[in-house]
């Protein structure tokens, strides 16, 4: 019987092959991390070309439009708009505007030791969630808006915010935009809007489809006129620099 051959000394035997089986916990990872690399690349580039392209209509427009039948809207360009409209709506709903990165950190405080009952929202996550998210007060939705908000501060100028702002704020049931809200309120292109006429518009904003611009109630002809005042404050300490330039 012939003598088994002695491995060779020092020489090591081939390690046994193990079946690679299909884990399927790797498998979902991998395909869960590809979802969500794609998803935010292409929110990354949807926000990137809305820095120059016009957004659509956003869910609670479509949803508006959907329960009125139809909606008054059309865009204009800031360049076409009354500087001093800017200037209200940035003194009426978020005067550090050109201060802060999406967060004005000074209004959270402020609105925290009031107990929430007054809004810390700036412009910038206002027009997060009216372009790509929805209304109410979601957790989700609030952090999606948290985790957009800088991005959109990151991508555009605060010039084209506050024009996009401009044109996705409500004015007035089914009243879309500053284009529509002059016209639908006084008659007027938002050209030819008067310190008095956008300090109204910028009044109504927090409830516009109680408060009326053209019948003003007492409460909005008080804001109107603390608006007016917050405007011509924020033009001649500077505030207004960001966005009255083009950047």
């Amino acid at each position: 019987m012939a003598k088994q051959a002695k491995p060779r000394k020092g020489t090591k035997s081939a390690p046994r092959k193990t079946g690679g089986g299909f884990h399927p916990f790797r498998w979902l990872f991998r395909w869960a991390f590809r979802a969500v690399f794609l998803v935010v690349g292409l929110v990354l580039v949807i926000v990137m070309a809305h820095s120059r392209l016009n957004p659509t209509i956003g869910y609670y427009m479509w949803s508006e439009e959907q329960r009125l039948g139809t909606i008054d809207r059309q865009w204009v360009p800031i360049d076409n708009v009354a500087p001093v409209m800017a200037r209200s709506v940035v003194a009426a709903e978020d005067a550090n505007f050109c201060t802060h990165w999406g967060f004005d950190m000074e209004a959270i405080r402020a609105a925290m030791e009031d107990g929430g009952r007054r809004g810390a929202s700036t412009i910038t996550q206002q027009v997060v969630k009216n372009v790509y998210l929805w209304h109410g007060r979601s957790w989700v939705r609030k952090a999606l808006e948290a985790m957009l908000t800088p991005v959109v501060e990151a991508f555009w100028s605060k010039r084209r915010i506050v024009e996009v702002y401009l044109n996705v704020a409500e004015f007035d049931e089914g009243v879309f935009g500053v284009e529509a809200a002059a016209r639908h309120y006084f008659g007027v292109g938002p050209n030819k809007l008067s310190d008095l006429q956008a300090a109204r518009l910028a009044a109504i904003l927090p409830a516009p489809q109680s408060w009326s611009a053209s019948k003003p109630s007492d409460y909005v002809r008080r804001r109107t006129k603390s608006i007016m005042d917050g405007a011509a404050t924020i033009r001649a300490d500077g505030r207004a620099a960001c966005f009255e330039t083009a950047g």
